[in-house]
């Protein structure tokens, strides 16, 4: 096990040679960990920021262009947004308690009205409503790794708000954050400036776009870590930049569209080619290489060859002697492209936690096989709904709060616990039934059995229990006035009032008369 270099120090530092020759079989004992012809056993030894401080700015550049290019990204981008936010955005139901540990229905509705009222324009230039925002910001940050949002609040010069509350969010993309803005003795890297424990005290950040190229200088500005969201992608600890969710896939995803792209030429030629003319031998023909027979069909052209025009159904009588005409054959678009296509995009999904038929829009299969999918891709969906709700829609909706009350728009009633005050249940996209009938008869069978409650089979289907209740209210209040009965009310088969008295006990009479007249036929 040792070699010259070891035999060498050995007289000098028998100590270390020791500790290399150990350190040599530790290596051999992993065959994972020894570099051969076939396995090259790369490594990373960078740390995180370090590792993102060269490849971040491409990772991020490249994701952007297949997004843009590719519409197999563009399709797995917009399936992230549907899948973690999805068309409402994250709902948000208030949940603050009073005194007797209840909930406080009152303030509840109060700040879910100015909740709603805030969500029109919750954005400095008041382009985006609150989903859209939200599913700007998801796409960002999965997309780019990261996006940050500076947060304006009271009174802000030459800034008018456009909702009652003085609270906007200025949206930024991940360009802002420079990663090239070190400065070691402040602690700051990559823009972020930290303290000795590693906790953000500051961002800095650019005042403009610096791919706007409007030939202004690229000067930053200081923004306190209160007043600035930075939602990123990390995927180690320590990791200061996010990276883009595509970061494993982008070579995979580049290669597949230049494949498409060839697959697609190659078809595009082969359809284009119709026939060939195979000409005679050499003596059947003149000097200059025409030939001594007819003229033939066609059109001559200058340089002594002819076109013969084509058309559907078409009968060609005009070949020369010893010409005849041959069909070229084609194989594209391959046979093989759909199922190696499949297992790219297969591949895709396993790297970016989106399901297979997600990606591919192929829903072939049993429903065992649908829903097993399903539930495996929407644990995918979930972690990142509770990364974003951590990152974006709990600080947004607590800052919001806290800005609603201080101005006075919310009155805190006195019977609140105030521990209370920003409890909140976050309703972000369910999974989606494959079977209403199948998933209805679970849901009923575990309310009826106690294991689950009305509040909950709402929330699965992605509806605010109390709004659900509301509107059942209203709508069987308004039934019973105009008279209408349907199976969903029980009221009026049990507890219905005097004026249906007569008809439900000419029902039971008719019920008695049928059970009589079944009971003598049975006598006979």
């Amino acid at each position: 096990m040792r070699n010259w270099i070891d035999r060498a120090l050995e007289p000098f530092a028998p100590g270390m040679v020791a500790r290399r020759v150990g350190a040599r079989m530790m290596i051999q004992a992993y065959e994972a960990a020894n570099p051969s012809r076939l396995h090259k056993a790369k490594g990373e030894t960078r740390s995180a920021d370090m590792a993102l401080q060269v490849a971040g700015k491409p990772l991020r550049e490249q994701a952007r262009w297949l997004d843009e290019n590719h519409d197999l990204v563009t399709g797995l981008l917009d399936r992230l947004d549907e899948r973690v936010i999805g068309a409402h955005g994250i709902g948000i139901e208030p949940l603050p308690l009073d005194k007797n540990g209840k909930r406080h229905r009152a303030l509840a509705s109060r700040i879910k009205a100015r909740w709603a009222a805030w969500s029109l324009a919750p954005e400095t230039s008041g382009e985006l409503t609150r989903p859209q925002m939200e599913r700007l910001v998801a796409r960002s940050w999965l997309r780019d790794g990261e996006m940050l949002a500076q947060k304006i609040r009271g009174r802000v010069p030459n800034y008018r708000y456009l909702t009652e509350t003085p609270f906007a969010l200025e949206l930024l993309e991940a360009d802002y954050l420079p990663f090239d803005f070190d400065h070691p003795e402040r602690g700051i890297y990559q823009g972020i400036e930290r303290n000795e424990w590693r906790r953000v005290r500051a961002y800095h950040v650019y005042k403009q776009h610096p791919g706007d190229r409007r030939g202004f200088s690229l000067s930053t500005k200081r923004v306190p870590a209160e007043n600035m969201i930075h939602l990123a992608h990390r995927k180690r600890i320590g990791q200061s930049r996010g990276v883009s969710i595509l970061h494993a896939v982008l070579t995979r995803l580049a290669d597949l569209k230049e494949y498409e792209e060839s697959e697609r030429v190659a078809a595009r030629i082969a359809a284009s080619m119709t026939m060939f003319i195979k000409k005679g031998e050499p003596h059947m023909y003149g000097e200059g290489g025409e030939s001594g027979g007819t003229s033939g069909a066609g059109q001559r052209m200058p340089d002594g060859g002819r076109t013969i025009p084509v058309g559907p159904g078409m009968m060609f009588d005009g070949l020369m002697p010893g010409e005849d005409v041959g069909t070229i054959e084609s194989n594209r678009p391959s046979a093989l492209l759909e199922g190696f296509r499949g297992a790219m995009v297969r591949a895709v999904g396993a790297g970016t936690r989106v399901g297979y038929s997600t990606v591919a829009r192929d829903y072939n299969g049993t429903y065992s096989a649908q829903r097993q999918e399903l539930v495996e891709a929407q644990l995918g969906y979930e972690v990142l709904q509770n990364d974003f709700i951590d990152g974006w829609s709990r600080p947004v909706y607590r800052d919001w709060l806290r800005m609603e009350i201080t101005t006075g728009g919310i009155e805190l009633p006195d019977d609140l616990d105030p521990d209370t005050l920003y409890n909140a249940f976050y309703l972000a996209p369910v999974m989606p039934w494959i079977d209403p009938s199948k998933e209805a008869k679970a849901w009923r069978e575990l309310v009826e059995s106690g294991f689950a409650d009305e509040a909950e089979v709402a929330r699965a289907r992605g509806r605010n229990p109390d709004e659900l209740k509301a509107s059942r209210e209203d709508e069987v209040r308004i039934n019973r006035e105009k008279g209408l009965v349907f199976s969903s009310d029980a009221f009026h088969e049990h507890y219905g009032g005097q004026a249906n008295a007569e008809d439900r006990q000419r029902r039971r009479d008719r019920r008695a008369a049928a059970d009589a007249a079944d009971g003598e036929g049975d006598t006979d």
